[in-house]
Formats: structure tokens, sequence, C-alpha cells
């Protein structure tokens, strides 16, 4: 089973970004080895602050939408569902990185 076939729009979208993110982008160490953690790290942050952003921009078109400033209902769902999908994928990368760190302690030496 693809864990892709569940996804669509932009929820497929986040997945295909921060994939590319994470094995797209080689950063190397001072001794020339892949430092895939600060590449995953810096991944996972810039996930954080772009969910950030489409949060806010949800605020900002349901605060429009109330005001009056606009009347697409459409706008407003689409902002929503944005900052909904990124938010949900957010919380299930956080949870694969907690489940990694999980069994990384158990290991025994």
């Amino acid at each position: 089973m693809d864990i892709t076939e569940g996804l669509s729009g932009v929820g497929l979208d986040f997945y295909t970004n921060a994939l590319n993110s994470v094995t797209g982008s080689s950063s190397t160490s001072r001794t020339g080895e892949d430092n895939s953690f600060s590449t995953v790290l810096n991944s996972a942050m810039q996930l954080v602050q772009e969910t950030d952003t489409l949060s806010q921009e949800a605020e900002k078109a349901a605060l429009d939408f109330t005001l009056g400033n606009t009347e697409s209902t459409h706008e407003l769902t689409v902002a929503q569902q944005k900052a909904y999908l990124s938010l949900q994928y957010t919380v299930a990368v956080k949870n694969a990185f907690l489940d990694a760190y999980r069994e990384i302690m158990q290991i025994q030496v």
C-alpha cells in the first residue's frame, strides 16, 4: 500500500514538499558525511512555520468574512482547509518523531 494513496490536493503537496526537502537537499558536515538529522530538523521547522502561516491566513480570511470585507465563502473554506490539513500533517510528523525517539530510547546497549 502506497503512503500517498489517501492523500490528494494540498495534503499530497505538503507530503511531496516535505519529502523533497528531506531527500533533495543534502547538507554535509565538516567530515563530509551526510548530516541527515539537521536536514530533517530543518524540514520539520519549516513545516511548523508553514502551518503557522496558513493558520494566520485562515484567521484573517475568517475575520474578513465576519467584517463583510469579502463575501466569498469559498475562499474562507479553502483557507481553513489548508490550515487544517497542514496542522494534521504537522501532528503526524511530530508523532512519527516521538515514535522514533521512543524506539531509540528502548534500544539496549
